[in-house]
């Protein structure tokens, strides 16, 4: 069976966040060897580990079995590309992945408002 048709990873991303598209095509781009298995929790024939209203509240991502949030889940992410890899082995390291949970926290905090921006940008 050829590597490329069982994804490693398995990443749920809301479809309906504009920001959220943008950042989920530029990791499709990277890629490259399609080790991740992106799902846009928005369609509605999404299948949903978990309450779909809690996949679009946090970034989740299954690695090996595992469910994971938040900067775990991106670092997951940036681990199954190449590029990104050594970030996501970084956060490997419990304080580097605590800083990087405190940093998406604040960034939950301003999405609503970056969100509105970004829809505003995208009628222009």
């Amino acid at each position: 069976m050829d590597a490329r048709a069982t994804p490693r990873l398995t990443v749920w991303h809301d479809g309906g966040c504009p920001l959220c598209r943008r950042e989920i095509a530029v990791m499709r781009r990277l890629d490259r060897a399609g080790a991740i298995d992106f799902i846009d929790v928005a369609a509605e024939d999404a299948t949903c580990p978990i309450d779909r209203g809690d996949l679009l509240a946090r970034f989740h991502a299954r690695e090996n079995g595992v469910l994971l949030s938040g900067a775990a889940a991106f670092a997951a992410m940036w681990r199954a590309i190449p590029l990104l890899r050594p970030l996501g082995l970084a956060a490997r390291v419990p304080f580097v992945l605590a800083g990087l949970e405190r940093l998406y926290l604040l960034f939950l905090r301003v999405r609503p408002g970056m969100q509105r921006l970004a829809r505003k940008w995208e009628r222009v």
